[in-house]
Protein backbone atom coordinates (compact mmCIF):
# COMPACT_ATOMS: atom_id res chain seq x y z
CA UNK A 1 0.00 0.00 0.00
CA UNK A 2 1.40 3.44 -0.73
CA UNK A 3 -1.57 5.68 -1.33
CA UNK A 4 -2.99 6.44 2.56
CA UNK A 5 -5.56 9.22 3.21
CA UNK A 6 -4.99 10.01 7.09
CA UNK A 7 -7.93 12.43 8.70
CA UNK A 8 -6.71 15.52 10.49
CA UNK A 9 -8.40 16.94 12.99
CA UNK A 10 -8.07 21.08 12.26
CA UNK A 11 -9.44 22.16 16.11
CA UNK A 12 -7.82 19.56 18.25
CA UNK A 13 -4.75 20.90 20.60
CA UNK A 14 -4.32 24.37 22.44
CA UNK A 15 -3.20 25.75 19.44
CA UNK A 16 -5.00 28.22 16.43
CA UNK A 17 -6.06 25.75 13.88
CA UNK A 18 -3.56 27.51 11.21
CA UNK A 19 -1.09 25.60 12.80
CA UNK A 20 -2.83 22.16 12.37
CA UNK A 21 -3.26 23.62 8.14
CA UNK A 22 0.25 24.58 8.02
CA UNK A 23 1.31 21.10 9.67
CA UNK A 24 -0.73 19.09 6.66
CA UNK A 25 0.78 21.03 4.20
CA UNK A 26 4.11 20.24 5.71
CA UNK A 27 2.83 16.69 5.48
CA UNK A 28 1.85 16.87 1.93
CA UNK A 29 4.66 18.30 0.69
CA UNK A 30 7.05 15.74 2.25
CA UNK A 31 5.04 12.86 0.86
CA UNK A 32 3.19 12.96 -2.48
CA UNK A 33 1.71 9.79 -1.60
CA UNK A 34 -0.89 10.89 1.07
CA UNK A 35 -4.47 11.95 0.95
CA UNK A 36 -5.59 13.81 4.11
CA UNK A 37 -9.65 14.75 5.08
CA UNK A 38 -9.27 17.50 6.68
CA UNK A 39 -12.16 17.33 9.81
CA UNK A 40 -13.23 20.59 11.56
CA UNK A 41 -15.99 24.04 11.48
CA UNK A 42 -16.82 24.01 7.50
CA UNK A 43 -15.65 27.44 7.20
CA UNK A 44 -12.20 26.34 7.89
CA UNK A 45 -11.79 22.83 6.04
CA UNK A 46 -13.84 23.84 2.98
CA UNK A 47 -11.73 26.63 2.01
CA UNK A 48 -8.16 24.83 2.89
CA UNK A 49 -9.35 22.05 0.44
CA UNK A 50 -10.81 23.77 -2.43
CA UNK A 51 -6.65 25.42 -2.59
CA UNK A 52 -4.89 22.24 -1.87
CA UNK A 53 -5.46 19.07 -4.48
CA UNK A 54 -4.63 15.92 -2.25
CA UNK A 55 -7.14 17.35 0.66
CA UNK A 56 -10.52 16.75 1.23
CA UNK A 57 -13.29 18.21 3.33
CA UNK A 58 -15.00 16.98 6.53
CA UNK A 59 -17.55 19.34 8.46
CA UNK A 60 -17.59 19.11 11.74
CA UNK A 61 -19.95 21.76 13.49
CA UNK A 62 -18.83 20.65 16.88
CA UNK A 63 -15.72 20.64 19.04
CA UNK A 64 -14.99 18.54 21.87
CA UNK A 65 -12.56 21.06 24.25
CA UNK A 66 -9.92 19.84 26.66
CA UNK A 67 -11.68 20.93 29.76
CA UNK A 68 -15.19 18.60 28.46
CA UNK A 69 -15.92 15.25 30.20
CA UNK A 70 -14.11 12.75 27.34
CA UNK A 71 -17.57 10.16 27.70
CA UNK A 72 -20.33 12.94 28.11
CA UNK A 73 -18.61 14.88 25.06
CA UNK A 74 -18.41 11.53 23.05
CA UNK A 75 -21.85 11.03 23.69
CA UNK A 76 -23.28 14.46 22.90
CA UNK A 77 -21.10 16.05 20.58
CA UNK A 78 -21.79 13.34 17.96
CA UNK A 79 -20.67 15.75 14.98
CA UNK A 80 -17.32 16.53 16.73
CA UNK A 81 -14.01 16.53 14.71
CA UNK A 82 -12.97 13.88 16.85
CA UNK A 83 -16.22 11.20 16.55
CA UNK A 84 -16.56 12.01 13.03
CA UNK A 85 -13.19 11.12 12.20
CA UNK A 86 -13.28 8.06 14.11
CA UNK A 87 -16.45 7.01 12.28
CA UNK A 88 -14.87 8.02 9.09
CA UNK A 89 -12.31 5.13 9.65
CA UNK A 90 -14.82 3.04 10.24
CA UNK A 91 -16.87 3.78 6.96
CA UNK A 92 -13.26 3.29 5.28
CA UNK A 93 -13.23 7.00 4.41
CA UNK A 94 -9.57 6.99 6.17
CA UNK A 95 -7.32 4.60 7.05
CA UNK A 96 -5.88 6.64 9.65
CA UNK A 97 -6.21 9.21 12.14
CA UNK A 98 -4.36 12.52 14.03
CA UNK A 99 -5.39 14.51 16.92
CA UNK A 100 -3.79 16.92 19.33
CA UNK A 101 -7.06 17.21 21.06
CA UNK A 102 -8.17 15.40 24.71
CA UNK A 103 -6.67 12.18 24.84
CA UNK A 104 -9.66 10.91 26.96
CA UNK A 105 -12.01 11.88 24.13
CA UNK A 106 -9.90 10.50 21.64
CA UNK A 107 -9.34 7.27 23.46
CA UNK A 108 -13.17 6.82 24.19
CA UNK A 109 -14.36 7.46 20.74
CA UNK A 110 -11.76 5.41 19.05
CA UNK A 111 -12.83 2.55 21.48
CA UNK A 112 -16.33 3.34 20.33
CA UNK A 113 -15.86 3.60 16.28
CA UNK A 114 -12.73 2.56 15.69
CA UNK A 115 -13.40 -0.81 17.53
CA UNK A 116 -10.51 -2.41 19.55
CA UNK A 117 -9.94 -6.02 18.74
CA UNK A 118 -11.99 -8.77 21.01
CA UNK A 119 -10.20 -11.93 22.01
CA UNK A 120 -11.88 -15.33 23.03
CA UNK A 121 -12.03 -16.08 27.21
CA UNK A 122 -13.85 -18.88 28.56
CA UNK A 123 -16.25 -18.74 25.55
CA UNK A 124 -17.05 -15.13 25.80
CA UNK A 125 -15.77 -12.28 22.97
CA UNK A 126 -14.09 -9.70 25.36
CA UNK A 127 -12.97 -6.46 23.40
CA UNK A 128 -8.97 -5.77 23.98
CA UNK A 129 -8.07 -2.76 26.22
CA UNK A 130 -6.40 -0.10 23.61
CA UNK A 131 -3.18 1.10 25.05
CA UNK A 132 -1.51 4.27 24.49
CA UNK A 133 2.28 4.44 23.21
CA UNK A 134 5.13 5.91 22.23
CA UNK A 135 8.73 5.90 21.64
CA UNK A 136 10.94 7.45 23.83
CA UNK A 137 14.56 8.97 23.45
CA UNK A 138 17.63 6.95 25.41
CA UNK A 139 21.13 7.73 26.41
CA UNK A 140 22.13 4.82 23.82
CA UNK A 141 20.89 6.95 21.23
CA UNK A 142 17.57 4.79 20.27
CA UNK A 143 14.54 4.64 21.10
CA UNK A 144 12.39 2.70 24.32
CA UNK A 145 8.52 2.23 24.10
CA UNK A 146 6.65 2.75 27.04
CA UNK A 147 2.95 0.96 27.08
CA UNK A 148 0.72 2.38 28.50
CA UNK A 149 1.18 5.64 29.34
CA UNK A 150 -2.30 6.28 30.60
CA UNK A 151 -5.40 4.75 28.49
CA UNK A 152 -5.57 2.08 31.87
CA UNK A 153 -5.56 3.07 34.94
CA UNK A 154 -6.79 -0.11 36.26
CA UNK A 155 -5.52 -3.31 34.74
CA UNK A 156 -5.93 -7.30 34.82
CA UNK A 157 -3.07 -9.06 34.60
CA UNK A 158 -4.20 -10.54 31.04
CA UNK A 159 -4.21 -6.83 29.94
CA UNK A 160 -0.46 -6.12 30.98
CA UNK A 161 0.43 -9.07 28.74
CA UNK A 162 -1.63 -8.24 25.83
CA UNK A 163 0.11 -4.23 26.48
CA UNK A 164 3.42 -6.07 26.24
CA UNK A 165 2.60 -8.27 23.29
CA UNK A 166 1.39 -4.99 21.43
CA UNK A 167 4.34 -2.70 22.59
CA UNK A 168 6.80 -5.48 20.99
CA UNK A 169 4.82 -5.51 17.79
CA UNK A 170 5.51 -1.95 17.45
CA UNK A 171 8.74 -2.00 18.31
CA UNK A 172 9.20 -4.62 15.79
CA UNK A 173 7.07 -2.47 12.89
CA UNK A 174 7.81 1.01 13.59
CA UNK A 175 11.16 1.16 15.31
CA UNK A 176 12.42 -1.84 13.17
CA UNK A 177 13.84 -4.18 16.15
CA UNK A 178 13.76 -7.11 15.09
CA UNK A 179 13.94 -9.28 18.97
CA UNK A 180 12.82 -6.07 21.64
CA UNK A 181 13.63 -6.41 25.10
CA UNK A 182 10.96 -6.13 27.53
CA UNK A 183 10.54 -5.39 30.74
CA UNK A 184 7.94 -4.59 33.52
CA UNK A 185 7.83 -1.48 35.21
CA UNK A 186 8.84 -2.00 39.05
CA UNK A 187 10.61 -0.51 42.13
CA UNK A 188 13.69 -3.10 41.57
CA UNK A 189 15.20 -5.12 38.97
CA UNK A 190 14.95 -8.42 40.80
CA UNK A 191 12.51 -10.80 40.17
CA UNK A 192 11.25 -10.92 43.56
CA UNK A 193 10.47 -6.81 43.59
CA UNK A 194 7.03 -4.90 42.93
CA UNK A 195 3.62 -4.86 44.29
CA UNK A 196 1.32 -7.83 44.68
CA UNK A 197 -0.27 -6.85 40.80
CA UNK A 198 3.72 -6.74 39.27
CA UNK A 199 4.72 -9.62 40.93
CA UNK A 200 1.48 -11.47 39.41
CA UNK A 201 2.36 -9.83 35.88
CA UNK A 202 6.13 -11.67 36.20
CA UNK A 203 4.85 -15.05 35.15
CA UNK A 204 2.36 -14.55 32.67
CA UNK A 205 4.57 -12.01 31.25
CA UNK A 206 7.52 -14.49 31.60
CA UNK A 207 5.36 -17.47 30.09
CA UNK A 208 4.04 -15.30 27.13
CA UNK A 209 5.88 -12.82 25.92
CA UNK A 210 8.54 -13.28 23.58
CA UNK A 211 12.08 -11.00 24.64
CA UNK A 212 10.49 -10.71 28.30
CA UNK A 213 13.87 -9.92 30.55
CA UNK A 214 12.29 -9.08 33.96
CA UNK A 215 11.44 -6.38 36.33
CA UNK A 216 12.86 -2.86 35.27
CA UNK A 217 12.60 0.79 36.98
CA UNK A 218 11.86 4.34 36.55
CA UNK A 219 15.36 5.06 34.97
CA UNK A 220 15.50 2.40 32.00
CA UNK A 221 12.77 4.55 30.07
CA UNK A 222 15.88 6.38 29.02
CA UNK A 223 18.96 3.64 29.63
CA UNK A 224 18.39 1.81 26.88
CA UNK A 225 18.91 -1.12 28.42
CA UNK A 226 15.40 -2.04 27.35
CA UNK A 227 13.35 -1.44 23.95
CA UNK A 228 9.99 -2.17 25.88
CA UNK A 229 8.86 -0.98 29.11
CA UNK A 230 5.44 -2.50 29.99
CA UNK A 231 3.13 -0.61 32.91
CA UNK A 232 -0.49 -0.17 33.80
CA UNK A 233 -1.55 3.71 32.84
CA UNK A 234 -1.32 4.78 36.45
CA UNK A 235 2.76 4.07 36.72
CA UNK A 236 3.27 4.74 33.09
CA UNK A 237 1.98 8.13 33.49
CA UNK A 238 3.32 8.92 36.52
CA UNK A 239 6.75 7.99 34.95
CA UNK A 240 6.26 9.36 31.60
CA UNK A 241 5.63 12.71 33.77
CA UNK A 242 8.29 12.12 35.93
CA UNK A 243 10.85 11.77 33.75
CA UNK A 244 9.13 14.88 31.04
CA UNK A 245 9.48 17.45 34.22
CA UNK A 246 13.22 16.36 35.12
CA UNK A 247 14.17 17.10 31.43
CA UNK A 248 12.46 20.47 31.64
CA UNK A 249 13.79 21.21 35.27
CA UNK A 250 17.05 20.52 33.71
CA UNK A 251 17.13 22.36 30.58
CA UNK A 252 15.54 25.46 32.46
CA UNK A 253 18.64 25.12 34.98
CA UNK A 254 21.38 25.15 31.84
CA UNK A 255 19.06 28.37 30.76
CA UNK A 256 20.09 29.84 33.67
CA UNK A 257 23.52 28.79 33.79
CA UNK A 258 24.13 29.90 30.70
CA UNK A 259 22.44 33.64 31.17
CA UNK A 260 24.75 34.25 34.59
CA UNK A 261 27.45 35.58 33.17
CA UNK A 262 29.21 37.34 29.59
CA UNK A 263 31.13 34.49 29.42
CA UNK A 264 28.22 31.95 30.15
CA UNK A 265 26.31 33.50 27.41
CA UNK A 266 29.45 33.58 25.22
CA UNK A 267 29.50 29.57 25.63
CA UNK A 268 25.39 29.46 25.08
CA UNK A 269 26.06 30.90 21.97
CA UNK A 270 28.83 28.60 21.08
CA UNK A 271 26.69 25.44 21.60
CA UNK A 272 23.32 27.07 20.75
CA UNK A 273 23.02 24.18 17.90
CA UNK A 274 23.62 21.64 20.04
CA UNK A 275 20.78 22.73 22.57
CA UNK A 276 18.14 23.28 20.15
CA UNK A 277 18.73 19.57 19.13
CA UNK A 278 18.62 18.34 22.50
CA UNK A 279 15.44 20.69 22.91
CA UNK A 280 14.08 19.10 20.29
CA UNK A 281 14.35 15.45 20.84
CA UNK A 282 12.64 15.64 24.04
CA UNK A 283 9.86 17.86 22.87
CA UNK A 284 8.02 14.35 21.26
CA UNK A 285 7.65 16.65 17.99
CA UNK A 286 10.10 14.00 16.29
CA UNK A 287 7.40 10.92 16.29
CA UNK A 288 4.55 13.29 16.18
CA UNK A 289 2.37 11.87 19.00
CA UNK A 290 1.62 8.65 20.78
CA UNK A 291 -0.60 5.95 19.39
CA UNK A 292 -3.91 3.82 20.51
CA UNK A 293 -2.47 0.30 20.15
CA UNK A 294 -5.11 -2.83 20.17
CA UNK A 295 -7.43 -0.65 17.70
CA UNK A 296 -8.77 -1.62 14.18
CA UNK A 297 -7.57 1.10 12.83
CA UNK A 298 -4.61 3.73 13.33
CA UNK A 299 -4.85 6.48 15.43
CA UNK A 300 -2.20 8.86 16.67
CA UNK A 301 -2.58 11.54 19.47
CA UNK A 302 -0.69 14.16 19.49
CA UNK A 303 0.73 17.15 22.71
CA UNK A 304 -2.08 19.49 23.10
CA UNK A 305 0.43 22.15 22.48
CA UNK A 306 1.48 21.31 19.36
CA UNK A 307 3.52 22.47 16.41
CA UNK A 308 3.51 22.66 12.71
CA UNK A 309 6.58 19.81 12.71
CA UNK A 310 4.62 17.52 15.09
CA UNK A 311 1.44 17.85 13.21
CA UNK A 312 3.66 16.85 10.12
CA UNK A 313 5.35 14.28 11.81
CA UNK A 314 1.82 13.18 13.29
CA UNK A 315 0.46 12.77 9.92
CA UNK A 316 3.18 11.50 8.39
CA UNK A 317 3.81 8.45 10.96
CA UNK A 318 0.52 7.23 10.81
CA UNK A 319 0.48 7.18 7.64
CA UNK A 320 3.99 4.81 7.71
CA UNK A 321 2.08 2.43 10.55
CA UNK A 322 -0.57 1.99 7.77
CA UNK A 323 1.53 1.14 5.25
CA UNK A 324 3.48 -1.04 7.66
CA UNK A 325 0.53 -3.25 8.87
CA UNK A 326 0.98 -2.13 12.09
CA UNK A 327 -3.19 -2.93 13.19
CA UNK A 328 -2.51 -6.61 11.59
CA UNK A 329 0.93 -7.09 12.96
CA UNK A 330 -0.73 -5.89 16.43
CA UNK A 331 -3.23 -8.31 16.33
CA UNK A 332 -1.16 -11.09 15.42
CA UNK A 333 1.13 -10.59 18.76
CA UNK A 334 -1.54 -11.67 20.83
CA UNK A 335 -3.42 -14.77 21.51
CA UNK A 336 -6.82 -15.65 21.08
CA UNK A 337 -8.18 -12.77 18.94
CA UNK A 338 -11.03 -13.31 17.08
CA UNK A 339 -10.85 -10.96 13.52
Amino acid sequence: MSNVRVCVDVVGGDEKPQVVLDGIEAALAADPDIEVLAVGPAEIVNLFAAAHARVEALEAPDIIAMDDDPIRAVMTKRKSSIVLACRAIKKGNADAFFSAGSTGAMTAAATAYVTPFRYQAEGKKQPVRPCLTNALPNRAGGLTVLCDMGANPDVEVDDMVRFAQMGSAYARVVLGIEHPRVGLLANGTEDEKGSNFTKACFPAMKAAVPGFVGNCEGTDLTSGNFDVVVADGMSGNIALKATEGAAKFLLQELKGAFMASLGTKIAALLIKKQMREIKAKLSGDAKGGAILLGLRGVVLIGHGATSVEAVKNGTLAAAEAVRAGLVENVANSMDGIVL
